[in-house]
Order: C-alpha cells, then sequence, then structure tokens
C-alpha cells in the first residue's frame, strides 16, 4: 500500500507548480514567510473534502460492484492519459498574480481554502489516482485510502511550506525560469502517464 512507488510519485504531483503552489508563493514573496505558511496552510486543508468524496465514493464502489469499480479504474486510466498529454502540450508559462499589500491571517487561510475547494478537477484526479494504491486483501480499504490521502496532505502542506517560506529563490529557480518549467511539465506528463499504465494493468 505505502510503497516507493506512491510516495515518489505523490512527491512528483504535489511539486509541480499549479494554482495553489502560484497563490502560496506569489503570497510568501508579497507578504513574507509567515503569510506563505498560512497559505499553505489553507492551501492544504482545501484538499480535505475532495479526498473525503473520493475516499467515500471509491469505499462504497469497492463493496457495491466489482464491475462499478473497474468501470471506474478505466475512467480513470482514460482521464490520467488525457491530463497527462495536455500538461506534454500546454507551452503556457506560470505566472504570479498580484495580492493585496497585507492580509490577515484569517483571510490568507480562508482564500487559499477556497481556491483548492473549487477545484473540482481535484476531486477527478485523486478518483484517478488513489485507486492503484489499494491492496485487495490488505486490509479495509477504507482504512487503506485514509492512510493513503494523510500521507498525501502531509507531503503537500510540507512542500507547500518550503515554496512558502522560500519564495524568492523559488521565484527565479523556478517561476521564472522557462527551462525548469519544461523539465517540470515534461516531468509531469511522464509521472501521469505512468499512473494510467500501472492503473490499466493492476489486479483491481
Amino acid at each position: 500500500m505505502i510503497t516507493v512507488e506512491f510516495l515518489i510519485t505523490s512527491l512528483i504531483v504535489v511539486l509541480i507548480p499549479g494554482t495553489g503552489v502560484i497563490y502560496t508563493v506569489s503570497t510568501g514573496i508579497t507578504q513574507g514567510r509567515r503569510a506563505g505558511f498560512y497559505a499553505a496552510l489553507g492551501c492544504t486543508a482545501g484538499i480535505i473534502p475532495h479526498l473525503l468524496a473520493t475516499i467515500l465514493g471509491l469505499t462504497a464502489l469497492m463493496h457495491a460492484s466489482a464491475l462499478a469499480f473497474q468501470t471506474l479504474k478505466y475512467a480513470g486510466v482514460a482521464y490520467l492519459f488525457y491530463i497527462a498529454y495536455a500538461t506534454w502540450k500546454d507551452t503556457s508559462a506560470f505566472a504570479l498574480e498580484n495580492t493585496p499589500p497585507r492580509s490577515t491571517a484569517l483571510s490568507l487561510v480562508v482564500k487559499a481554502l477556497l481556491l483548492n475547494i473549487l477545484n473540482p478537477k481535484l476531486t477527478i484526479f485523486f478518483l484517478a489516482f488513489l485507486p492503484q494504491f489499494v491492496k485487495p486483501g490488505s486490509g479495509s480499504p477504507f482504512l487503506q485510502l485514509l492512510l493513503l490521502s494523510g500521507i498525501f496532505m502531509a507531503m503537500t502542506f510540507a512542500v507547500f511550506l518550503v515554496y512558502g517560506l522560500l519564495a524568492h529563490a523559488f521565484r527565479t529557480a523556478v517561476i521564472e525560469s522557462k527551462t525548469v518549467q519544461s523539465w517540470l511539465r515534461r516531468s509531469f506528463a511522464a509521472a501521469f502517464a505512468g499512473l494510467g499504465v500501472h492503473l490499466a494493468f493492476s489486479e483491481k
């Protein structure tokens, strides 16, 4: 269940600059490290509803119908290949958005929270990502999904926190580097494609 493959893939997914990362980095640059911490906290908390929906939905499917779960699995395969292709073809550069001069800790957390809660792609991603790491016969699927989700969230918070605390360095090395952006995009696309292949040939 908790394999090196899961940890490495999760880390790759978390490291890729997306909406949450850009917000955290932007906040860290314009408002300081403390603000970056609250932004990272809010972005991580915004993942919880998507993970809960995924865990409850997948657990119900596993208990209700093997056919339904298989259908979901192959839909997840198709989605993973689609986002791998879309990521590979995307040539747009990451950009930092301007933020207000100063914000309260609560407002930073709430804004970051809503940023991820209102992103429906997260639920779709987790529906495609988590099933392949659930091992039949290794205990309750619900507890396995809960543990995997907890680890993913911990990694997300740790990486986002580093992004926020080292915002200026990351801005130069990542956000404003076309070479690094290109490498990240291709790595992300390869990770999604690899997930799709693994999921397609998994036993359940």
